[in-house]
């Protein structure tokens, strides 16, 4: 006779930033499997689109840089999906594009303060919940500039990098209470946000937006650029049960970025 198995509960997936860009293309993602979701973003404009377009989703307005407004989130995280199975570390910003010499130490604070200090305060804030679940996982977006050095860029640089350590860190701390934590390292995902990038980077070297563009796509060993969906579709696999025995990792999601 046939066994009925135990169909599993839908995921509670908590996405910072996750009003556009990735962090949008993940929650739809975890979405369309069934998740329950909540996001925060800055944008108020992109969250009321998002309240009418996902209106069971829960939405909260959050700076992750103030620790007091990622404690109140994760309250509010808590009484909208009943617990937490999934935090979804995304929120961050490009940074300044120019010499160390020229970089403001305001611009590198706060770069640190939402990019790195951001990812501490909603991990340290999430873990209660997570220690609650029996499928739990963090998932902190790093970057392929985590993995290597990254001229003109360097705060944002630096806090990618940091982000790996924290991840792997928190693997070793948190795994003993089930819960698996990975970084992904997106490559040159196409969109407005590395449009802007190239055009800074472009102004700063004194080059066509063209040719910048082009330099970009010939150190990918696959000479194309990768999507938000293919992040989301990683992210997807990693708190899914095929993923269930991956913790500590840093994977990149890139064409194999060269250099930078």
């Amino acid at each position: 006779m046939a066994t009925v198995t135990e169909k599993s509960p839908p995921l509670r997936v908590m996405v910072t930033a996750g009003a556009s860009g990735i962090g949008r293309v993940i929650a739809e993602g975890f979405a369309q499997t069934g998740a329950l979701l909540h996001i925060c973003d800055i944008a108020d404009a992109a969250l009321d689109e998002v309240t009418k377009t996902h209106p069971t989703w829960g939405i909260s307005h959050c700076d992750v840089s103030d620790e007091n407004q990622v404690a109140r989130l994760f309250e509010e995280v808590g009484t909208n999906l009943g617990g937490l199975d999934v935090l979804i570390n995304n929120a961050g910003i490009a940074g300044p594009t120019g010499g160390v010499e020229q970089i403001s130490a305001a611009d590198w604070r706060r770069t640190v303060d939402i990019n790195l200090n951001g990812q501490f305060y909603c991990a340290s804030h999430a873990v209660p919940l997570l220690k609650q679940s029996k499928n739990a996982s963090i998932i902190c977006i790093s970057s392929v500039a985590g993995r290597l050095g990254y001229a003109y860029r360097t705060p944002y640089a630096a806090t990618k990098w940091a982000i790996i350590g924290l991840a792997k860190s928190l693997a070793i701390e948190l795994g003993p209470s089930g819960i698996r934590v990975n970084a992904l390292l997106p490559g040159i995902v196409a969109g407005p946000r590395i449009e802007a990038v190239i055009t800074d980077r472009a102004q700063t070297l004194g080059v066509s937006y063209g040719e910048m563009e082009q330099q970009y796509i010939d150190k990918i060993s696959l000479r194309r650029m990768v999507t938000a969906q293919d992040v989301a579709n990683q992210a997807m696999f990693l708190c899914s049960p095929s993923g269930s025995n991956i913790s500590g990792q840093s994977i990149s999601i890139c064409g194999n970025v060269e250099v930078l």
